[in-house]
Formats: structure tokens, C-alpha cells, sequence
């Protein structure tokens, strides 16, 4: 692992009427019940808000995409464009400058949706160890190719892997597949 595993919430975007405490609340009570590490980055800045989260009914995890689930009646998708273009059947093209401007800093943008719309984008990043480089470096001066497999988008893996020196990136990778990539 390159980064120290503790990801943190950067950036809240609302793109509806919903401000961004109420962006918290919803995506924070439906993360509440996946053990991605991005998911508890999420619920720790609730908590550090002191936004209180909410029952989830029909909570599913898809891996490699996202979270859906029912908070307050009202059914509502968290994750990457995949998620949300793939399963919500919502398009996110009006929303892909901002994403990849996040993922360009290395970020991790999700995106919440309801069953009609895009509401928001959570931005939550890691930060890379210090002695990550420094291992990528020795690795290579030892003649062993290096590189970096992940299920992030390919902008925020590249971003990453750039901090370290490595050159060869697999993104967007299933974690069923990271085997046999």
C-alpha cells in the first residue's frame, strides 16, 4: 500500500438544492454500512461535523462501484460514475469537469444521486507515505518493473502514482480482477 490508509474528506460539492450538511448526512448514513476505507472517511467527517446520520433500509454494496440504499423513503446511489451512469440510469456529463479536476489533485470524487438526479460530489483523498517513493526507487534500481493496480478512475491513480514514480497503471480495476491483473 502506497498511501497510509487513512483517506479524509476534502472537498463537499452540492449540485441541487441540498446544502452540504444534508449531503453529509445522507452519504454518511448510507457509508455507514460498507467497510470501504473511503466509506469511513466519509462517516468520520460526520462525526467531526457533528451531522447525524440516519436508518439505511435495502442497503446494497456493489463492488467497485458504490452504495445504494433507502434513507427516508427515498432511495439514493453513492460512488463513481459507473454507479451512477450504470445503475441510477442518470447521466453525469454535466458534472465531468468538476470530477476530474478533483481526481487531477489525486482525489477520490463520489457522487451521490437519488433516483432523478446528481446531488453532490464527496471528494475524499489519502495521503502517500513518505517512504513510498523512496521504496518505488529502490525497487527499480534493482531492475524490478513496478506497478501500481487500483480501483480508482485512471486520473487519481495516475495522480497518485506520479507522487511515487511509478509509470505503469491499471485503473479502475475490479477487485475481483486485481488477481489477475
Amino acid at each position: 500500500t502506497l498511501t497510509n490508509g487513512k483517506p479524509v474528506v476534502t472537498d463537499v460539492l452540492s449540485l441541487s438544492e441540498m446544502d452540504e450538511d444534508e449531503l453529509i448526512e445522507i452519504s454518511a448514513s448510507l457509508e455507514k454500512s460498507s467497510e470501504h476505507p473511503l466509506a469511513e472517511a466519509i462517516v468520520n467527517y460526520a462525526q467531526e461535523e457533528t451531522i447525524d446520520t440516519t436508518d439505511v433500509d435495502n442497503f446494497k454494496a456493489i463492488p467497485g462501484h458504490g452504495v445504494q440504499g433507502t434513507v427516508n423513503g427515498y432511495v439514493y446511489y453513492m460512488g463513481n460514475r459507473k454507479l451512477i451512469e450504470d445503475i441510477a440510469q442518470l447521466e453525469v456529463g454535466r458534472i465531468n469537469r468538476k470530477l476530474e479536476r478533483l481526481e487531477e489533485q489525486g482525489k477520490t470524487a463520489m457522487i451521490l444521486a437519488s433516483t432523478e438526479k446528481v446531488l453532490g460530489i464527496i471528494a475524499v483523498a489519502d495521503t502517500v507515505k513518505e517512504t513510498s517513493r523512496e521504496a518505488v526507487e529502490a525497487l527499480k534500481t534493482r531492475k524490478i518493473d513496478v506497478w501500481m493496480i487500483t480501483g480508482d478512475n485512471v486520473r487519481t491513480a495516475r495522480a497518485i502514482a506520479w507522487q511515487v514514480g511509478i509509470t505503469n497503471v491499471p485503473a479502475e480495476v475490479l477487485p475481483e480482477n486485481k488477481a489477475a491483473e
